[in-house]
């Protein structure tokens, strides 16, 4: 693993941004953030593997982190794009299994780990709160059923449209959501499956029918919900 520092000062509410911590009891919230170490990792650089020893608990503090894994042919398939200030390896804390993905820096990151040990042994002793974790994981599953239920419903423009939405309001950890996304079309790809090229048609379709704007490198959306919804106004880019 990457050589571990201790929490900067202030941390603490640029953390509340996500809907989660934001509402997580404070005494959890203090102890996560007394036993977390950062970790600094480069482009590329792996965080964790697929079925690795569950280390703790993680959330994104600067960069990003892709969460996926390889099949047998090599191929990538990526489940989430994680950004600030997202937490993430709820499910290895919670039954003690081996990682399910990789988690590797798209850019130079920076991720906070709080060590499973050592919050097992403050869990134990504060049993209730076990309840907030229960709620993080909970947020996960109910996109994931969402995710599932598009899959077999929605037509790929649809589909593209919905994960760019999921993506800006950082799978449900944000109240706002961005209005400018910093994904490439193959992080897209590889998110839903399909080819570059098909993404790039989406993505070209969604614009002409006044959804989204694409610019080099990023992705603006212009609006929230259905086509039919108000444009985004005054959101954090």
């Amino acid at each position: 693993m990457p050589p571990s520092t201790s929490v900067p000062p202030g941390l603490h509410a640029a953390l509340s941004s996500d809907e989660w911590f934001g509402r997580c009891d404070p005494a959890l919230r203090d102890e996560l953030l007394r036993l977390g170490r950062m970790r600094k990792l480069a482009t590329g650089e792996s965080l964790f593997a697929r079925g690795g020893e569950a280390e703790g608990l993680c959330c994104v503090v600067a960069g990003a982190l892709r969460i996926g894994s390889l099949n047998a042919e090599g191929d990538s398939a990526l489940l989430a794009y994680l950004e600030p200030y997202q937490w993430f390896g709820e499910i290895s804390l919670i039954d003690g299994l081996p990682r399910t993905h990789d988690a590797v820096a798209d850019t130079p990151s920076q991720v906070l780990v709080v060590p499973r040990e050592a919050l097992l042994a403050w869990l134990d002793a504060h049993p209730a709160l076990w309840r907030e974790l229960g709620k993080l994981a909970c947020r996960k599953l109910r996109v994931i059923f969402v995710a599932i239920e598009e899959l077999g419903q929605l037509p790929l423009e649809e589909r593209v449209w919905r994960r760019l939405q999921l993506v800006a309001q950082g799978y449900g950890s944000r109240d706002a959501p961005r209005r400018r996304i910093r994904l490439a079309q193959e992080v897209l790809a590889q998110m839903l499956g399909v080819s570059r090229q098909s993404i790039n048609k989406a993505l070209k379709a969604l614009e002409a029918g006044g959804r989204l704007r694409l610019h080099y490198g990023e992705i603006e959306l212009l609006y929230i919900g259905s086509h039919d919804a108000a444009p985004l106004t005054n959101l954090p880019k």
